[in-house]
């Protein structure tokens, strides 16, 4: 066998298993090395069955006395029952759907079982425990592996057996002077501690040299991306001053000290000679769009085009609405581009753009569309970065020759992540509100108050006011007990008759979404029923109130984000949160949002209570994904891994010795072709 065998070559995988591994991403056997327990049974210590306790997993030897084999009295499948005893006593195993099992166990023979004991009928049975007459089997730390249908924990223990030979193969790709610095057992004896540990200390480690070899490939990668961006040859340096401090003083009002902060850092990228890769994180209202505005100014002045992407046209169209507003005076053409633009229109405003008549594109996917030229792009930026893919950021980036990049996201992400997350990105943060913007009154609710909650929306409804509903389910289920928008939004078209109800979900098609929040943003609709579609949305400053059915569905940061849909406008503003559940973390959830409105700080939070793979996935945020590594629980060992990968960019930057050959494979094999590393 070889690391690069295809996993048919295991004896019992055929076609069918081979499929079922395929959606484990387990193609090879060094992909089946790699796939890694997610806990472990610790089954060193037998017990006699007369010592068996319920709800208590067990191991127990014992000799089959009764085999008792009867048909279910609703249909064909069939009911095994085994009576097992030892000289302690006795215990029933249970089996059902167990027709392939029925020539399985043979009378007077021994077997060993594994499983929790429960007591049903006044007496103690194991259901569908784990079985095996080999000792060496059944002993030791067993590993536990995330599965799919279609294959059992025996088996994958039994392939991970079966390929252990390998583990020596395992190649170290790391300097002896970076294993020594940081204490790291040999890849080999790491592969044989994860999978099959004879001891805790053996197993931790083993989870430290396979968590450090893992960030350290990521962040190795992700400085790589981005020293490879900012030291291409041809950045663009846009001109100093370009009158950026007019367009500042044109403002309807004076910047924030975090923002003029944070124009600071944009300027110095733009005027150097590396292209500039910046996020600009800040929470909802923080005047992110004031600060992409003085960007887009000064490369227009400095005799460039920008281009804006957003994730919905609705969003897309608000931007260009406003940027509008705000360059025309300065004889700025700005443009708008979309996928549902009549085909003429489309056609004069591709002209524009490849022309250089428009200086500023707005628009969504449709400007990374192949028939989209730019006269001489120098800006790109993405709203809501996260709502894109890796390979759409890269697509308009090519639209031009090396433009500078600045993406923004209102989505509150840690402070301790949003380096980690964004890691091929500088990180300008605006952390600060303008002044005069009011604070959303915020209070959580029991079901049982429910009417008076919408007794107020009315209220707000009859002075004028809009008002946002959300509920975690589109319809009603069997497997969840929450409430769904249909459900809901049934109700209050019933409740509200005097004013105008409408339902919007992410099971709808983009065009009809679109055209429901432009009536709602228009005014035509009062009432929005909506699931999370609507967690990054458009501005409409009259909504005044949000109601959150089931609010301890939903995490921390996307309740943040529900509630920055409202306090938009000169009306004060109210976001009602209806708890339906009794655990502690709902009703701290509840007390944190009640408490603050700082963003940031709710994520902290929110990453505490749940980690970082509940709030997002590291997919949606471009990063790929991750095996053993919790961005939350390692962030000693990734502060080590983003140490050593620094010293290893600097004495060499594009991994081209043959010290670090090894690492440059894996850095392309983690990353894919979603993100271009030019390695």
């Amino acid at each position: 066998m070889k690391l690069h065998d295809k996993v048919t070559e295991l004896k019992g995988v055929g076609p069918k298993k081979a499929e079922a591994l395929e959606k484990l991403n387990i193609r090879t056997l060094e992909d089946l090395m790699q796939f890694f327990p997610r806990d472990y049974e610790d089954r060193r210590n037998r017990i006699n069955i007369g010592a068996l306790k319920e709800d208590q997993p067990a191991v127990i030897k014992g000799k089959v006395v009764l085999i008792v084999g009867d048909r279910h009295r609703y249909g064909r499948k069939q009911i095994l029952r085994l009576l097992v005893s030892d000289d302690t006593g006795s215990c029933e195993v249970v089996f059902f759907n167990a027709k392939y099992l029925m020539s399985t166990f043979k009378k007077d023979s021994e077997y060993i079982f594994y499983g929790k004991p429960q007591m049903n009928f006044g007496k103690l049975q194991m259901i569908h425990p784990e079985f095996t007459k080999d000792e060496k089997a059944a002993e030791g730390i067993l590993p536990v592996y995330p599965l799919t249908k279609g294959i059992t924990q025996k088996e994958m223990r039994e392939w991970q057996r079966s390929i252990s030979c390998l583990y020596d193969e395992a190649d170290e790709f790391l300097s002896e002077e970076i294993v020594e610095r940081n204490r790291l057992c040999s890849p080999s004896y790491a592969l044989k501690n994860i999978h099959f540990p004879k001891e805790k200390q053996k197993l931790l480690e083993a989870k430290y040299r396979l968590v450090f070899d893992e960030l350290l490939v990521l962040q190795t990668g992700l400085f790589a991306a981005r020293e490879n961006i900012k030291n291409g040859e041809n950045g663009i340096a846009f001109s100093k001053g370009a009158g950026v401090g007019e367009y500042i003083d044109s403002l309807p009002y004076p910047l924030t000290g975090a923002q003029a902060r944070c124009v600071d850092e944009i300027i110095e990228d733009l005027e150097s000679t590396r292209v500039m890769n910046r996020l600009v994180q800040g929470d909802v209202g923080s005047g992110k769009t004031a600060v992409a505005e003085i960007a887009m100014y000064k490369a227009v002045r400095s005799g460039y085009q920008a281009a804006l992407m957003a994730p919905t046209e609705i969003l897309a169209r608000q931007h260009y609405d406003g940027l509008k507003k705000s360059f025309e005076k300065h004889g700025i053409e700005v443009g708008f581009l979309s996928g549902s633009m009549k085909a003429s229109e489309k056609r004069e405003t591709l002209e524009k753009i490849k022309s250089g008549v428009i200086r500023i594109a707005v628009g969504t996917h449709a400007l990374i569309q192949p028939d989209v030229e730019f006269d001489k792009l120098g800006l790109v930026i993405t709203d809501e970065q996260h709502r894109f893919g890796v390979g759409q950021r890269i697509r308009l980036k090519e639209k031009g020759q090396n433009p500078n990049i600045l993406v923004m996201t209102a989505t509150p992400i840690p402070r301790t992540l949003a380096v980690i997350l964004y890691g091929d990105l500088d990180v300008s943060v605006i952390d600060e509100l303008p002044p005069g913007r009011q604070a959303i009154k915020t209070k959580t609710l029991p079901p049982v108050n429910r009417d008076k909650c919408y007794d107020f929306v009315e209220k707000q409804l009859d002075e004028g006011r809009q008002a946002y509903v959300v509920t975690p389910l589109i319809e009603d289920s069997d497997v969840m007990d929450a409430r769904s928008a249909e459900q809901v939004a049934e109700e209050l078209k019933t409740r509200f008759k005097n004013h105008k109800t409408a339902l919007i979900h992410g099971a709808m098609k983009q065009a009809e979404k679109d055209s429901i929040m432009a009536d709602f943003y228009e005014g035509n609709i009062d009432v929005l029923v909506a699931t999370v579609v609507i967690e990054v949305g458009i501005n409409v400053p009259n909504a005044s109130v949000i109601v959150v059915e089931n609010a301890e569905r939903f995490g921390l940061a996307q309740l943040h984000q529900l509630r920055g849909r409202v306090g938009r406008g000169k009306h004060k503003s109210y976001c009602f949160l209806i708890l339906d559940g009794k655990s502690e973390i709902a009703a701290k959830r509840g007390e944190i949002m009640q408490n603050s409105s700082d963003g940031f700080y709710i994520a902290e939070e929110d990453l505490k209570l749940r980690g970082p793979g509940e709030i997002f996935g590291t997919r949606q945020h471009g990063l790929p994904d991750l095996n053993i590594s919790d961005l939350a629980r390692h962030l000693q060992v990734l502060d080590n891994a983003k140490r050593e990968a620094r010293t290893i960019l600097t004495e060499d930057p594009e991994l081209k010795s043959n010290e670090n050959m090894l690492l440059r494979q894996r850095i392309v094999k983690l990353f894919g072709e979603e993100m271009s590393l030019d390695l």
